[in-house]
């Protein structure tokens, strides 16, 4: 009947907000081609990947630069290839380099060291000098700069680069291929539809047969912004499958020898092609041309760049090449090999191999999954309708918080994954219709506010911040003020010697100093969930744990109660500087089980919590300057957050109760212990077993020592003023140990 009702109310603004939604839907469902979302998608794709980039250099692969400076050392390119061969010989036995990749091809034979002409010669004027041609033959394999390239390749991890042509280019092949990573007839061609080639231009036979491998460099991938965002790890050649320069590189490096297709469920037969396998943990996802999402680090320069020319003259530092991945490339004018990309306009391709090679051996590509296009559906229909019937109720405010909430839903669950599980969703078309949604509804007419939030705000508002209320009224129905029992955390504190305080400032300076000490502390408590359930005076009584569940009560209100005493210790300069008195506090907390809710009279009620647990909590409040301590829990609390450092302070009966209980004081985080912390709390240990075995003059020789070595703390006097009175007093053999306090 109420939605009847509300159907009625706002139908027709319904409606039209649905009419809004369909055509996105339309789009995702391929209906309907809207060119605009594809430039929004890439926009936002790319605003994600320049602020996710980590933006520093990776040392794990260097580019070794055929730059000017290079072309003005060592000559014009190409140099000869005993040059090149010499350049090889030092990178992988003065470098001990792991893995070499050459974004540089050499399909043409090099006849620079004159060789052709003195066989020339030997065939014709000089056929009868056996001087000559004794010295020739003698010289033939210095002079073979290629095969002195070739052989300065063999047994040696490096990966030849060449490139692919495909139908719309003109050309014939040129130079050898490497063997296919995938033969003809290895693998199921129906599943798998890599960019196809119909020639290409490699190396001389010799290269690449001494080569450990080859892969292609081309790029034929290229979005309709003009943008290069993914490289085609695989291209087929006369039924073969080939592999780019950049994984050839990368499964060099890991030793990986061979690679296998895996498919998801979303296509037909097997199903769609989803990542390349290259090893039992390594996947590279890859789209339906096989091509992978290039992981940028940041802007070009994000890997390490050394001139080849120094690596030829020796005046690069070993450690800055050993164990490295290198990559040989040029960024010198007229060699360059440019690429527009989301983080540069002129970018080098050798470096989109680098970040290709850098997120393989990290398993650090994104992935656009197969079933995207049914996300982006069904999530532009949840958005949509969401929205559709959520807007119309609310007044302007409610209906901000509605959007913002949406947007930062789909903006957070979208960069999780992306951060977290490297996935590239579709994002845009929902920001854009939560958008047009809001603004569509906001200029349609007036909002109601949403009654379960008002009543949420209006019970709790006082109590809890406002990011908990938010959070409570994703199910307003769940809270009540209705009394219950529930496991809490309870936290008391309060200002030592506030009667003195009080006495030395007029009510003026005593409100302001009051608010300007609750009001930080009240952001603590908010910051780590509490519910503040009073102000006594100069006391704070809070709790943990309700009205929102919070299984992690106990540390987040041990967390808050150690802030506080941080907090407290920088306000105090700020005190003085206002000739305030400094201000100390104790701090209880104690966690049990405790009745909460709406108590009080007819005239007055109070959201509050009662019961043993909480009076435990304000007794070990008080006990905190009988120890002389700041904050101090109770074993309860203690078992509950067990990755704190506590130093034991006692077994005590408070007023009221006559089961023991253990009092602690936290003194930090595990793992983050101060110097001799341990040892001090060894040692105390042993003394307190001392006193419980009644081994008085033991225990009073041992906690002298540690008076001695830690001056500063109260606790050793206590327990040697305690040894004194019982070794005149002695408690008898059925003494349990705890101390009983008759007081509050």
């Amino acid at each position: 009947m109420k939605f009847a009702g509300y159907l009625k109310r706002h139908g027709r603004r319904i409606g039209l907000s649905l009419l809004i939604t369909l055509p996105l839907l339309l789009s995702a469902a391929g209906v309907l081609n809207l060119n605009f979302m594809r430039v929004l998608e890439n926009y936002v794709y790319d605003t994600k990947l320049k602020l996710t980039m980590p933006g520093y250099p990776d040392p794990r692969v260097v580019i070794v630069d055929i730059d000017e400076k290079s072309l003005q050392e060592q000559g014009r390119w190409p140099w000869p290839r005993n040059k090149v061969a010499k350049m090889v010989d030092l990178l992988f036995e003065r470098y001990q380099i792991d893995v070499l990749g050459f974004d540089v091809l050499f399909a043409e034979r090099d006849e620079s060291s004159g060789l052709k002409s003195l066989e020339a010669l030997a065939q014709s004027e000089l056929s009868a000098n056996p001087a000559f041609n004794a010295t020739l033959n003698r010289l033939r394999p210095q002079l073979n700069y290629d095969q002195v390239f070739a052989d300065s390749l063999k047994n040696r991890r490096v990966v030849l680069g060449y490139y692919f042509r495909n139908e719309m280019e003109q050309g014939s092949s040129v130079g050898t291929l490497p063997a296919p990573v995938l033969a003809q007839g290895s693998f199921d061609e129906a599943s798998v539809s890599p960019w196809r080639a119909t020639a290409f231009a490699a190396n001389l036979p010799e290269l690449q047969a001494s080569a450990a491998g080859g892969g292609f460099f081309s790029f034929p991938l290229i979005d309709t912004d003009g943008k290069f965002r993914r490289i085609a790890l695989l291209q087929e050649y006369k039924g073969s499958i080939y592999e780019a320069l950049g994984l050839a590189v990368a499964r060099a490096y890991l030793r990986e020898s061979r690679i296998s297709f895996h498919h998801g469920f979303g296509g037909a037969g097997a199903g769609a092609l989803e990542s390349l396998k290259i090893s039992a943990r390594q996947f590279i996802p890859v789209d339906a041309d096989v091509a992978a999402l290039i992981p940028f680090r940041g802007p070009k320069k994000s890997f390490p760049y050394i001139s080849a020319s120094d690596v030829l003259n020796g005046k690069v530092l070993p450690e800055m090449l050993r164990k490295a991945i290198v990559l040989v490339g040029s960024t010198a004018p007229g060699l360059m090999d440019l690429r527009t990309t989301p983080v540069g306009d002129v970018y080098p391709g050798v470096e989109m191999h680098a970040n290709l090679i850098a997120g393989i051996i990290d398993d650090n590509i994104k992935e656009r999954p197969d079933l995207s296009a049914e996300f982006e559906f069904a999530s532009l229909l949840l958005v949509g309708v969401l929205m559709a019937f959520l807007l119309p109720s609310r007044k302007p405010m409610g209906a901000t918080l509605v959007w913002l909430a949406v947007m930062g839903a789909l903006l957070a669950g979208n960069s999780s994954a992306w951060q977290f599980f490297n996935l590239d969703l579709p994002v845009a078309s929902l920001l854009l219709l939560a958008t047009a949604l809001f603004l569509f509804d906001m200029a349609y007419g007036y909002f109601v506010e949403d009654h379960g939030k008002r009543l949420l705000t209006g019970l709790f508002g006082q109590y809890v911040p406002p990011e908990l209320v938010d959070e409570m009224a994703k199910d307003p129905g769940a809270y009540s003020l209705e009394g219950e029992s529930r496991e809490l955390t309870v936290l008391f504190s309060d200002v030592r010697g506030f009667t003195t305080i009080s006495e030395g400032l007029d009510p003026t300076q005593l409100t302001q100093l009051m608010n300007e000490y609750l009001t930080p502390m009240t952001h603590v408590i908010h910051q780590h969930r509490g519910t503040i359930d009073k102000y006594m005076g100069d006391a704070i009584m809070a709790f943990w744990g309700a009205p929102l569940r919070d299984p992690q009560h106990a540390r987040h209100a041990l967390l808050a109660g150690l802030e506080m005493l941080a907090r407290l210790e920088g306000l105090q300069d700020h005190f003085k500087a206002k000739g305030w008195p400094p201000i100390k506090i104790g701090v209880g907390l104690n966690t049990g089980e405790m009745t909460v809710g709406n108590m009080g009279s007819e005239f007055r009620l109070a959201y509050t919590v009662m019961g043993d647990a909480v009076n435990l909590g304000s007794r070990l409040e008080g006990l905190t300057k009988e120890y002389g301590v700041q904050i101090m829990v109770s074993e309860f609390t203690r078992a509950a957050v067990p990755d704190f450092v506590y130093r034991e302070l006692d077994r005590v009966r408070v007023k009221g109760k006559d089961k023991p209980v253990g009092i602690f004081e936290p003194v930090c985080a595990q793992g983050e212990e101060p110097a001799g912390l341990l040892e001090e709390l060894a040692l105390y240990q042993v003394a307190l077993c001392s006193y419980r075995e009644q081994a008085w003059q033991q225990a009073a020789e041992q906690f002298a020592q540690l008076q001695t070595l830690h001056p500063q703390r109260y606790l050793y006097q206590v327990y040697a003023k305690r040894i004194t009175y019982l070794r005149e007093s002695p408690p008898g053999p059925d003494w349990d140990s705890a101390f009983t306090f008759t007081t509050k």
